[in-house]
């Protein structure tokens, strides 16, 4: 089975884009002109399109060490990596500002081992 690379990385490809046809290329802004005409000011979007992969707890999972892995490439700086997907598309993305990484281990365990499964979302955004 082929799998998703963030970086140098590997991830699960059963690590689903959650969000892939929820942005809008084109912004649209509406207004009314003084003499109650409508202005619409039409653009086609450059960047910005996030990027969020996720499991839960019928798969996607990684394991903590891939956790670990995947907070220390957030905090790199400048922090834009290629994410690889498993179909063959690739993207040029930095993590999202907030939220970036949310990861729980698959069921609760006291001390659980880097290899121990956990579900993740990864936000991205596209550059």
């Amino acid at each position: 089975m082929a799998e998703h690379l963030l970086g140098a990385l590997p991830l699960p490809a059963d690590l689903v884009w959650t969000d892939e046809f929820t942005w809008p290329t084109v912004v649209r802004k509406t207004e009314y002109a003084l003499t109650g005409a409508l202005i619409v000011d039409v653009g086609q979007r450059q960047a910005g399109r996030p990027i969020t992969l996720g499991g839960d707890a019928g798969g996607g999972w990684v394991t903590r060490a891939t956790v670990d892995a995947l907070r220390v490439l957030a905090s790199e700086v400048p922090g834009q990596f290629v994410l690889a997907l498993a179909d063959g598309r690739s993207f040029n993305v930095i993590f999202a500002p907030e939220s970036a990484i949310s990861a729980a281990p698959l069921y609760p365990i006291a001390d659980p081992g880097a290899d121990f499964p956990y579900v993740v979302t990864i936000k991205l955004i596209e550059v």
